[in-house]
């Protein structure tokens, strides 16, 4: 286990210096012009966006850690966190595709909401979503397809494949809303909306899937099943919340937010040429077309006179 430990502290180390001598090996001089005092201009908007979203992914992860303490209390726990470390794993290994969806999203929507573009915004968050639901589709028929199986990728105890396989729709019904879920949070780190989405995750994860995955699991007796049912339902919870707010979302707003913000930061703000295709153009667009008609009405009042 230690061991382990070093490999996962190393290899995010070396992630992080490799990332470092990406952008200032000298490749991007639009993107690295070297240290300068105007990094800390604006400091205080972006500590409170970063550590927005570092509540936010926290709270993600310390649901999952919260969901092994619960098993850990039940009965026959080395069994019960067994099955459910196995399933975690699997879990993990087809969130990899939708966490790539996540950083994709992410960047376009940022991109395009800076540029000015909110349905190109609005067209990317389409896209990244349904792309990756096709992805949670195949990994839930393989799950579901294979539920008696892959515990034995993981391990050779009968136990713990018998108990793992009892996961198995749950599993799966789990990986097709994780298909879903961090391309959403892609979405809302994209247009900032990470403290939203914070209070989201401790209404959804917190004091609704937990207290029912308890509940489900001690006080009805279903043991690793009730505990992961009270998860899943969390999840569903926040997806759905998530999905309102995504499609009740005005981008319109998002891309004169993101403007405003570019010329608060002190960044180049780039306004589009076609009004169709830019926001803050078409206001003005609208407010001029209105001063024509009133002037023009004000003209046709006057010649009736």
């Amino acid at each position: 286990m230690l061991a382990a430990a070093m490999v996962g502290n190393i290899s995010y180390w070396l992630i992080n210096l490799a990332q470092i001598v990406y952008i200032i090996s000298g490749y991007f001089p639009d993107a690295w012009t070297g240290f300068s005092t105007l990094a800390f201009k604006s400091l205080p908007a972006f500590v409170k966006l970063s550590l927005a979203s570092a509540v936010m992914l926290c709270l993600e992860l310390w649901y999952y850690t919260a969901l092994i303490l619960l098993v850990g209390f039940s009965k026959n726990p080395e069994i019960a966190v067994d099955a459910v470390s196995v399933s975690m794993n699997l879990q993990l290994w087809t969130i990899m595709i939708a966490l790539g969806f996540n950083a994709a999203v992410s960047v376009r929507v940022s991109n395009e909401l800076g540029a000015g573009e909110p349905k190109a915004a609005k067209f990317s968050v389409v896209v990244a979503v349904s792309t990756s639901v096709l992805f949670g589709l195949v990994f839930t028929s393989a799950i579901l397809g294979a539920k008696n199986h892959f515990p034995k990728v993981f391990t050779n105890k009968p136990l713990v494949v018998s108990e793992a396989s009892k996961l198995g729709y749950l599993l799966s019904a789990t990986i097709f809303l994780n298909s879903i879920q961090p391309v959403l949070h892609g979405v809302a780190v994209g247009a900032g909306w990470q403290v939203q989405v914070a209070f989201i995750n401790v209404g959804c994860y917190y004091l609704f899937g937990i207290p029912i995955g308890g509940l489900l699991g001690y006080k009805f007796n279903l043991g690793v099943q009730g505990i992961w049912s009270g998860m899943l339902a969390g999840c569903l919870l926040q997806t759905v919340l998530l999905l309102l707010y995504v499609h009740r979302t005005n981008w319109g707003n998002e891309a004169l937010q993101a403007e405003e913000r570019i010329r608060a930061w002190g960044g180049p703000s780039e306004l589009p040429k076609t009004d169709d295709r830019s926001t803050h153009l078409s206001i003005t667009n609208q407010q001029s077309s209105t001063q024509v008609e009133e002037e023009e009405n004000q003209e046709k009042g006057q010649l009736q006179a």
